[in-house]
């Protein structure tokens, strides 16, 4: 599957929103109760924010080579000890990796988006049905998850190099030449025939 480096900066957004969000709320949670409403709003955006930043992360990883690991550590957070529950969140990530493998064409980005407001609103979901001090560990067990597979700051290439969060698919069609980077010059004049003394 083919990602944008638009896409890889739109994690890394999430990420850094929902930490500046969350530490903001945690700060203003404890003070005068003027200021009581406004933590309390502040830590309900900093968890969406943290749920969408972890629904991003489910489809990038579904297909790469960190989804193995990932794909458990995120049915084990789902499952708080549950191994049934974790068994469960196994076969619901296995179920989005096939939906988005098998997605094709200009469906591919409708059904990514779909898969991560679907995961997002899990996240949610389990979040507000911990207790306050359960959520809150939870949550930087969720950030901490995220930033171990996709640190922030992207991925960076050196000179004449790319640079990509995921995937790259370079492809030519009829007779043309497709690269990510060259080297020197493309000759495109039709190659000699073999001596036939050659096979």
């Amino acid at each position: 599957m083919q990602l944008s480096n638009r896409r890889a900066a739109v994690l890394t957004e999430h990420a850094a929103v929902a930490e500046r969000i969350w530490w903001n709320a945690l700060r203003l949670k404890g003070q005068h109760s003027v200021f009581k409403g406004e933590g309390a709003d502040m830590l309900a955006e900093a968890m969406t924010a943290l749920a969408a930043a972890g629904g991003t992360a489910v489809v990038q990883a579904a297909g790469t080579d960190v989804w193995t690991g990932f794909r458990q550590q995120v049915a084990t957070w789902f499952g708080r000890g549950d191994v049934q529950r974790e068994r469960t969140e196994l076969d619901r990530l296995d179920q989005t990796a096939a939906v988005l493998e098998a997605a094709e064409g200009q469906q591919a980005e409708l059904v990514r988006l779909r898969q991560e407001a679907s995961w997002a609103a899990w996240f949610i979901a389990l979040l507000e049905s911990l207790t306050e001090d359960q959520r809150e560990h939870a949550a930087v067990e969720l950030r901490n998850l995220i930033a171990q597979h996709f640190p922030q700051g992207g991925v960076s290439a050196g000179q004449s190099g790319i640079a990509a969060g995921r995937d790259v698919n370079v492809r030519a069609e009829q007779s043309s030449v497709a690269a990510a980077v060259l080297h020197g010059d493309v000759n495109m004049s039709t190659p000699p025939r073999p001596d036939p003394s050659q096979g």
